[in-house]
């Protein structure tokens, strides 16, 4: 009864946030913390399951992002419809990528080197074509048309990213005792032993990344419809595809709430930083890069994964200690 009580009220809190915060700054908070929760899970089905460290997600937000875009500006076609359009785009990107990548074996530094390589390709690409209007960017107009992905008001906004994030969630948690999740775990400990095993490692890999490519388009298509601008460095440079995988080092790597825990703390430590030392320029990052860098030194795991592990140590001992009495 109180652990359901512990579950049910974190939740019940998230259900009625934008009905106890009127404030726009912290509605619009509340907003990015699940808007990150849903991008690093994405990120973590391909790099916390199956240890595929990508540094190049911003390949697939800048795809979704533009892709919903001119389908809206250009052609009239509602973003609800071109954000799949997005995904399924984003995905077929993903999948050459990873058709390059695991095809060639590329691993680790290498394969996160590719992933960051792709991204700088699609960047200049875009930021260099007329018919993505170059480094301008693009002007979605205001039409506050439901229809058109724009509410009147900003808890419209927290309940469709509350869905997502939702939805990203259970997805994870379903892959993780999933057939796949046990192969991608395999995969991460150990490529070659789960090789030998009988493990399909590329078709796996592959379909992990085709995941993680199209749900991250969906999360672009969401922020052009939520910022209504988008432009090559805010979609496809580097601090994008950082900001969503940082939320998932800090939480957990590899943890249904990793994503949903490092959101919580990094997007107000975030906005904390900024507000203190955002008159020094530079400081508030510098404060903000050092506290992440003590809690990755002290925590590796993340801060989920710490308790998974000490709760994983408590129970070893506890039968060991039954083992012992029985003797």
């Amino acid at each position: 009864m109180k652990k359901t009580l512990l579950l049910l009220l974190p939740l019940i809190l998230i259900l009625i946030f934008p009905v106890l915060v009127k404030d726009s700054y912290f509605l619009n908070l509340g907003i990015l913390v699940l808007y990150y929760t849903f991008l690093s899970q994405a990120w973590n089905i391909l790099s916390g399951y199956s240890g595929q460290f990508s540094f190049g997600h911003a390949a697939f937000f800048g795809t979704g992002a533009y892709a919903s875009t001119i389908l809206l500006t250009g052609y009239g076609v509602s973003p609800w419809i071109g954000m799949f359009v997005g995904a399924f785009v984003s995905t077929l990107i993903g999948l050459f990528i990873g058709y390059l990548t695991f095809r060639y074996k590329l691993r680790g530094a290498y394969f996160a080197l590719s992933t960051l390589a792709f991204a700088e390709i699609l960047r200049i690409a875009v930021q260099n074509s007329d018919f993505f209007k170059k480094t301008m960017g693009i002007m979605i107009p205001l039409k506050q048309d439901p229809w058109m992905f724009q509410f009147e008001s900003a808890s419209s906004y927290y309940y469709t990213i509350l869905i997502f994030a939702g939805f990203s969630i259970w997805l994870v948690y379903r892959i993780g005792r999933s057939r796949l999740g046990f192969n991608l775990a395999a995969i991460r400990e150990n490529e070659d032993a789960a090789r030998s095993l009988g493990v399909n490692i590329y078709k796996n890999k592959m379909i992990a990344m085709g995941l993680s490519a199209g749900l991250t388009a969906l999360g672009g298509s969401f922020y052009a419809q939520y910022i209504l601008f988008i432009d090559p460095p805010t979609t496809f440079g580097t601090e994008v595809s950082i900001s969503i995988l940082l939320p998932v080092i800090i939480g957990g790597v590899g943890t249904v709430l990793g994503p949903l825990v490092g959101s919580l703390i990094t997007i107000p430590l975030g906005e904390l930083t900024s507000a203190l030392f955002g008159d020094f320029a530079g400081v508030h990052l510098m404060v903000y890069g050092l506290i992440l860098v003590i809690v990755i030194l002290f925590l590796p795991e993340g801060i989920v994964g710490w308790f998974q592990d000490r709760a994983r140590k408590k129970e070893a001992g506890m039968n060991n200690g039954i083992l012992k009495e029985r003797g």
